[in-house]
């Protein structure tokens, strides 16, 4: 199973040199990706900027936007983003999440439309991969380019939960990014079961590709530092739902990250994404250590 990291993209007051060592300590350590999500709302940084700013800096781990709230977007922008970010990475995008997002929000904030946001996406991702064809847009105006490492363009992963939603994306995507806050074997299991037979039920020649996710924390009071970034994370859900959710994540030491981490693995997936509670980098480095012995 591979291991991705999440880049600490939505604390407050880190600086260039902050992110520069987290570049360089993912990129030395024995990770297969470095990702970052998209939010608009609080003091998050834009997660496209910030993967072109990890794309630069590294050499070898993958780059993998993770995810890309699509609706919010103009497609063909969102195409040639990626085909760019491709190309300073020197072809190491190799796939990408897109989702629906739950956050009106934000959608509000760029001013996109929340309604109708399901069948947006679908026709989104048609056009994104007729741009990394090569096919034309707008008749008559030619190709718009960067050129795509890959002909075909990134592998899409739909980063979504129900069973509505994976039926529904089976139709086009290449793979599931499935998200258990906790690292539940169950969790991810059920979810890459549902992928198989949407998969299946559309006629898809190949299975769905398993990338997982969860929450950790290997920094000092590990334990109230991730309860209080999940917490903050959920609090536009209400107090209680936050609360409730902060309580039921506890991978907060050596020996439950890597239970859960076995866990993963144990429920299918190919590749895991570890989101860190903090941005301190003893998240980094204490995880190198860890799985050095596991």
């Amino acid at each position: 199973m591979k291991i991705g990291l999440c880049l600490p993209y939505m604390k407050a007051g880190l600086s260039r040199e902050d992110y520069l060592a987290w570049f360089s300590a993912v990129d030395a350590g024995p990770f297969h990706s470095i990702s970052c999500g998209e939010r608009i709302h609080g003091p998050t940084l834009d997660m496209r900027v910030l993967l072109a700013a990890a794309a630069t800096a590294t050499s070898r781990v993958e780059i993998t936007p993770t995810l890309y709230v699509l609706p919010m977007h103009n497609a063909i922008r969102v195409a040639k983003e990626v085909a760019t970010l491709d190309l300073l990475s020197g072809g190491r995008v190799k796939q990408m999440a897109v989702g629906y997002g739950g956050r009106e929000q934000d959608y509000q904030a760029v001013g996109a439309s929340f309604k109708g946001r399901y069948g947006r996406m679908d026709e989104q991702v048609e056009s994104m991969r007729k741009l990394w064809r090569g096919e034309e847009i707008i008749a008559g105006a030619g190709p718009i380019g960067p050129a795509y490492s890959c002909p075909a363009g990134p592998r899409l992963l739909a980063g979504v939960l129900g069973p509505k939603s994976i039926e529904r994306c089976a139709r086009w995507a290449d793979g599931l990014y499935a998200w258990s806050g906790n690292g539940e074997q169950e969790e991810l299991a059920r979810a890459f079961t549902m992928a198989d037979a949407a998969w299946e039920r559309a006629g898809r020649e190949h299975k769905p590709y398993r990338l997982g996710g969860f929450w950790y924390s290997l920094a000092d009071d590990a334990a109230q530092k991730l309860y209080d970034y999940v917490h903050e994370y959920l609090a536009i859900a209400g107090p209680e739902i936050a609360t409730m959710m902060a309580q039921s994540v506890h991978r907060s030491s050596a020996d439950a990250v890597r239970e859960a981490l076995d866990s993963a693995e144990r429920a299918g997936c190919e590749e895991v994404f570890l989101v860190p509670a903090t941005a301190e980098l003893t998240e980094v480095e204490r995880l190198v250590d860890l799985l050095a012995s596991r």
